[in-house]
Order: structure tokens, then C-alpha cells, then sequence
């Protein structure tokens, strides 16, 4: 019994986790969009730390305290700084509209699920089924960054894939060694803060924040 509630546990937050990769999908305000990547930062960090309860291994809190303390909470209120300062409101001109790429992202979530089936066969009974959806969860990120316009939001898409493949440590192998991690957190966060530089630049040069307009350089 106490076998099943683990599992229900770890499946329910990775399930919420894949839950606001889909919300992130369908939003089209930028703001709501980072309040939704702040809640599943924060679920993926209630997850590592069930993980590690459950597991017993103790590094992995460390983990979750920087997940929920950077990702859910540090990097949400940067970008709404830099949006604030930049004046961006709304995601507009999506490549492919929103009913559309609620399809899309429904087949890779079963896409994942049959590509992760060898995998989940060999998986631990808590974290069986998350692989699956972590799996979900990195091609919907993938997914977002090809198919928006804003390089904001292109941001928010390749965080949403860091989530992923983070689910998919501490799913598969409960984390990597914690050196690697706090690497792994240090490399994203100066990767937010150069994006955030980024978009100044381009929004001054632009005066719009599409990345449509660089594309046209090449011509």
C-alpha cells in the first residue's frame, strides 16, 4: 500500500509538471506565461524532494531548495523585470495557433510514452512512469521554442526542456552527482540573465522582440 502511494505521489507531480508544459502551450500573455513555468518549477522541486524522501538520498533536497529557489522563483521575477523594462505585454503572431499546437504537443506526449515504453519496463517502481513524461515534457519544450516568434517566449521553451531532461535525472538515476547539478543550475541562470541582455539589444535595435527580424540580416 505505502508502495502504491509512493507511486501515485511521484506520478501526480510529474503529471502537474506535464499539465504546465501544456498551459505554457496555450497561454498567450507573457506573464502568464512565467507564472505557469514558476508552478512547474515549483512542482518539479516538490518532486525531487519526494524523491528524495522516498529514496533516502539526501543531496537530492539540496537539489529541490535550488530548483524551487532559482527556477520557481529567482528566474521567473528576472524575466518579468526584463519584460516590465522592455514593455512586452502579450505573445503574439504564434507560427502555429493554439488548438493546433494542443494537438501537436497531445501526439509528442504519446510519442514520448512509446518511445520511454523499453525504458519504463526497466525503470524503478516510483519513478516508473515520469520518465515517460519527463520525455513529454522536453519535446513540448522543443516544440515551444520552434514554434514562437518572441525570444522570450523561445526562452521560456528551452526552460521548459531543462525541466524535462531534470525530471529525467531524478526519474531514470535519482539525480546526477550534486557537483554536476549546481553546475547545471549555475549554467542556466547565466544563461537567463545573458538571454535578458539579449532582448534589450534586440528590442532596441528591432523595436520588437521577434526573431523574425534577424532572420531577414541574411537576406
Amino acid at each position: 500500500m505505502a508502495s502504491l502511494l509512493e507511486t501515485n505521489l511521484v506520478n501526480g507531480l510529474a503529471a502537474l509538471v506535464m499539465l504546465a508544459a501544456f498551459m505554457m502551450v496555450a497561454s498567450s500573455r507573457m506573464q502568464s506565461l512565467v507564472r505557469t513555468f514558476a508552478l512547474q518549477s515549483l512542482a518539479l522541486g516538490a518532486l525531487a524532494a519526494s524523491v528524495a524522501y522516498l529514496t533516502g538520498a539526501e543531496h537530492i533536497y539540496i537539489v529541490a531548495a535550488l530548483t524551487i529557489g532559482i527556477k520557481a522563483i529567482a528566474i521567473p521575477r528576472f524575466l518579468s523585470y526584463v519584460m516590465e523594462r522592455i514593455n512586452v505585454q502579450r505573445e503574439v503572431e504564434k507560427i502555429v495557433h493554439t488548438p493546433t499546437s494542443l494537438l501537436v504537443c497531445a501526439g509528442l506526449a504519446v510519442l514520448a510514452y512509446y518511445v520511454a515504453a523499453p525504458i519504463i519496463e526497466q525503470g524503478t517502481v516510483i519513478t516508473r512512469n515520469a520518465m515517460a513524461l519527463s520525455l513529454g515534457v522536453v519535446l513540448i519544450g522543443l516544440f515551444m521554442m520552434i514554434s514562437r516568434r518572441k525570444a522570450m517566449s523561445q526562452v521560456i521553451g528551452l526552460l521548459c526542456m531543462e525541466n524535462g531532461l531534470f525530471m529525467a535525472a531524478i526519474s531514470a538515476t535519482y539525480g546526477m552527482p550534486l557537483i554536476v547539478e549546481l553546475g547545471i543550475f549555475f549554467d542556466v541562470l547565466v544563461l537567463v540573465i545573458i538571454v535578458g541582455m539579449l532582448a534589450f539589444r534586440i528590442n532596441r535595435t528591432f523595436d520588437s522582440l521577434d526573431t523574425s527580424f534577424m532572420r531577414r540580416l541574411r537576406e
